[in-house]
């Protein structure tokens, strides 16, 4: 840029002043424009990042919301502190019960004689063997291992259902053995194969030389008048969905009590509400109007206006699913729109009397939830792709079960220890071995006997799989898994002739075959489920019982109120939606302001240097006109004197 310093010499007036008040001239409408502008911006842009948060801020409830357990949750109360009790909302229902303890489980506790020491003296040679429930182990002491201490480390370094300490009681040590577990059947049983002093721990059903500290007990209770017997005091399945804790006996009956979180569900209900109000509210300051003094920063903001059409349209509209339902809509369970503020009102009192009332309609107007028309078929899940509506189920096979079947049985069996023992492997797990008790059997008795070792065989009681036993119209034996599908199989691994069970595999299991919504399904057991990019019912999983085949009726999917607002926010507030392109928008804005203030700098510097040009110029144009001037005076007045003369 032209230096300016020596401006105004040869005018006086053309000057570094005049060139700063004709630039500054230049800028100051154009900047207050630029600033007027970007203020504006700015406020918008704060005032549509509020209402974006605002937004944001109901993903949460409604997500809450849209948890099918949301508004179906239980709780439990006891009267009796003997008596505790905890609840699982998926199964459980409302209900009453009068619980009496009778009993409670205890574990096994045993104590052994007094020994003088517990580190050097031997209490015996020889192997211990030691029964509790299913769990079995031998444990051997030798000349090198056979102090009470050695005695106490490898019980508990066994792991086999028996903690061991040793108690001073201040005339000697004494081992005191309790089982990990209640109940009579986790009783302890030792049995002694070694020296004379071996046998002091003998504990058995034919020789008792521990002393019984406390008994092994059932858990004995009563609930409204049914006797119960249980092994723990946890106390489970005989209440869907509730569990008992036993604490003590009882001396008055627990009253316990299973009532549904009304209140609970109310405040997540209003959650939503209040998050919808406070964006509404914000809305409202940041869009109203008043004749006087015009608009506010949003007024007429088209991203602010769809963004509050479309979560209003989520939260008025009847759920598709629910037209028939005696629960349609929010309005249908006391939620309304205030037309002079735009917020929801929530009637509480409306809201729980239908959730009382219709406790199903009224989870799924805010969850998603699937429902079948056919009692026989299922609805297990849907998936992230599927969409609200109704879909056709046909069924082409049924699934079935892998078993196995042998050969006739004669009228009466003996049972010895020549043919007492027989394996099988089922839905491919471990070998379970059978050992069967010794007597003569006829067909019905041997049935039962199978089922009663199957019952307490610890591989197959370990895998979590059933296996069923029956006699066939033929007199045969039939084991069938009660798993469902292409992994369910029984395969004799060692067999048993006089059983009429010779090694090898059964027939395996088939999973169901057919179609959701006219497309070809996969098959899981008795599962069927449609794969992602399947159009709509993609995700879909339907559990199919029963014996039909053909068209099994329909599956609906409902999307619920909660559902729909989480997907509105994310779309609304991810990438690509209304609210987030209206931000980058404004932030694009700033940035073609800061590109206009540049571009002005730009403007201003070379009009200074235009001006600086031309006054430059200008002064010494006027310089040389002076200069001229003074000559010509001083040669008029050189002049003068002559005249005189």
């Amino acid at each position: 840029m032209a230096t300016i310093s020596a401006l105004g010499i040869g005018s006086g007036f053309l000057n570094n002043e005049l060139v700063d008040d004709l630039a500054e001239a230049q800028r100051r409408p154009v900047e207050l424009r630029l600033d007027q502008r970007e203020e504006r911006t700015e406020a918008r842009l704060s005032a549509l990042g509020q209402i974006q948060n605002a937004v944001t801020e109901l993903r949460l409830p409604a997500r809450q919301l849209s948890d099918p357990t949301a508004l179906r949750r239980f709780e439990g109360e006891s009267s009796n502190s003997a008596v505790g009790v905890s609840v699982d909302s998926e199964e459980a229902g409302r209900g009453s019960f009068d619980v009496d303890v009778h009993q409670i489980a205890r574990s096994h506790a045993l104590a052994s004689g007094t020994f003088a020491d517990r580190d050097s003296t031997s209490v015996g040679t020889g192997d211990l063997t030691f029964q509790v429930g299913e769990e079995s182990a031998t444990i051997t002491l030798d000349e090198d291992n056979s102090t009470l201490n050695d005695l106490a480390n490898a019980i508990n370094e066994g792991d086999f259902g028996v903690s061991a300490s040793i108690l001073d009681t201040g005339d000697g040590f004494r081992l005191v053995l309790n089982s990990d577990e209640t109940g009579v059947a986790n009783a302890i049983s030792i049995t002694a194969d070694g020296d004379a002093a071996l046998d002091d721990f003998n504990f058995n059903d034919e020789v008792q030389n521990l002393t019984e500290t406390r008994a092994a007990t059932d858990a004995e209770l009563t609930i409204n008048g049914v006797d119960i017997t249980r092994s723990s005091n946890t106390v489970d399945g005989v209440v869907d969905g509730v569990t008992f804790e036993l604490n003590d006996v009882t001396t008055t009956s627990a009253q316990v009590n299973i009532t549904q979180d009304v209140q609970g569900a109310t405040e997540r209900v209003q959650n939503l509400v209040n998050a919808f109000n406070e964006l509404q509210q914000m809305v409202n300051e940041f869009t109203e109007f008043d004749p006087d003094e015009g608009g506010s920063i949003l007024t007429g903001d088209s991203a602010v206006r769809n963004t509050m059409n479309q979560i209003r349209r989520d939260l008025g509209q009847t759920v598709p699913g629910l037209e028939d339902s005696s629960v349609r809509s929010l309005a249908d369970v006391g939620i309304s729109t205030n037309f002079d503020t735009g917020e929801l009102d929530f009637n509480t009192a409306r809201f729980q009397e239908q959730l009382q009332s219709n406790p199903d309609d009224v989870a799924a107007l805010f969850s998603n939830q699937g429902r079948t028309s056919d009692s026989q078929v299922e609805f297990v899940r849907s998936g992230s792709e599927t969409q609200a509506g109704e879909y056709s189920i046909n069924v082409e096979e049924l699934a079935t079960r892998g078993s196995f079947t042998g050969d006739a049985l004669a009228e009466t069996i003996n049972i010895d220890e020549n043919n007492n023992t027989f394996s099988l492997r089922l839905n491919d797990g471990n070998t379970a071995e059978l050992v069967l008790s010794e007597g003569e059997f006829t067909r019905e008795e041997l049935v039962d006997e199978i089922r009663n070792q199957i019952a307490d065989n610890p591989v197959i009681q370990a895998s979590g799989d059933r296996l069923n036993v029956s006699l066939t119209d033929t007199n045969e034996l039939e084991f069938v898994s009660a798993r469902y599908g292409s992994e369910s199989s029984v395969e004799i691994v060692d067999g048993q002739e006089d059983l009429g069970l010779t090694p090898g595999e059964g027939v395996v299991g088939t999973d169901v075959v057919g179609t959701i919504d006219g497309r070809e399904a996969q098959g899981d057991g008795q599962v069927l489920f449609l794969g992602r990019d399947n159009g709509d019912a993609s995700g879909i999983q339907v559990r199919v019982r029963g014996t039909e085949t053909g068209n099994r009726g329909t599956v609906s999917f409902i999307e619920g109120v909660g559902s729909g607002i989480v997907d509105r926010v994310n779309s609304l507030v991810g990438e690509g939606g209304a609210l987030s392109s209206r931000t980058d928008s404004l932030r694009d804005e700033i940035d073609s302001i800061q590109e206009s203030r540049q571009d002005l700098n730009d403007r201003i510097n070379a009009f200074r240097e235009r001006l600086v040009s031309q006054f430059t110029a200008a002064d010494q144009r006027i310089s040389q006109f002076q200069n001229t001037g003074d000559f010509l005076s001083q040669q008029l007045a050189a002049l003068a004197p002559n005249r005189d003369n």
